[in-house]
């Protein structure tokens, strides 16, 4: 997954695809989103839970443990080694959902400039990306260190000749299990390891290389080239 990626529904959107009947607690606002052209570090859209309250927050795309200063925050964590790993134990309980319209993944194609691909749900649905992250507390509010990290798994299917790696994508029932508090952080493990939506939910298409400019953020970075 190569970091960048589209929120432009509103985040009332991205709930309702979840069917969580939940209050909302919401500091992202009510209006579209209108972000194409996601980079790493930037503000994303979150969701996660505190007790029985659905959160909606912007957090950074990226975290380190406070140990690891001497290294870039990832923003992806690996499925294989991500519950057991050191690098990412204290936020691993942590669970989120960041939830976007698509990815996109840049293909070498024997040109000067990799081709980008948009990613994206063959059904239009909302996509919703297993994450964790240090978020921010209902009480206290945001925090300096605050950011997060989306699980990535293998690529299977046509998808491995886009790239290697993808978002592990869970859906609206395995969404809503993920974020409850009360799974299992066992349970979650698996449910990230073998329980991803497959390749087969998905399609991808070139789109123009003006999206490798973090300054190109309108509607005309998610528009398929002519093929």
């Amino acid at each position: 997954m190569c970091g960048r990626l589209s929120q432009y529904r509103g985040i009332h959107d991205f709930v309702a695809a979840l069917s969580m009947p939940n209050a909302l607690a919401n500091s992202v606002g009510d209006q579209a989103i209108e972000r194409y052209n996601v980079a790493p570090t930037t503000q994303v859209a979150l969701l996660h839970m505190q007790g029985e309250l659905l959160h909606a927050d912007p957090v950074r795309w990226g975290w380190r443990p406070h140990w690891a200063k001497d290294r870039a925050a990832p923003i992806n964590a690996r499925v294989e080694k991500v519950a057991h790993g050191p690098f990412f134990r204290a936020i691993w309980p942590h669970r989120a959902i960041t939830p976007i319209d698509n990815w996109f993944e840049w293909v070498d194609e024997g040109g000067q400039k990799k081709q980008p691909y948009l990613i994206r749900r063959r059904d239009g649905a909302p996509i919703l990306c297993a994450a964790i992250g240090q978020l921010p507390d209902a009480d206290e509010g945001p925090g300096e260190h605050d950011g997060f990290v989306i699980i990535t798994a293998d690529s299977a299917g046509g998808m491995v000749d886009i790239h290697d790696r993808r978002p592990v994508v869970l859906t609206p029932d395995l969404a809503r299990e993920w974020l409850n508090p009360a799974t299992p952080m066992e349970r979650a493990e698996q449910m990230v390891l073998h329980q991803g939506e497959s390749a087969e939910v998905f399609e991808w298409f070139r789109v123009s290389k003006v999206i490798g400019n973090v300054k190109n953020v309108g509607p005309e970075v998610v528009v398929p080239l002519e093929q």
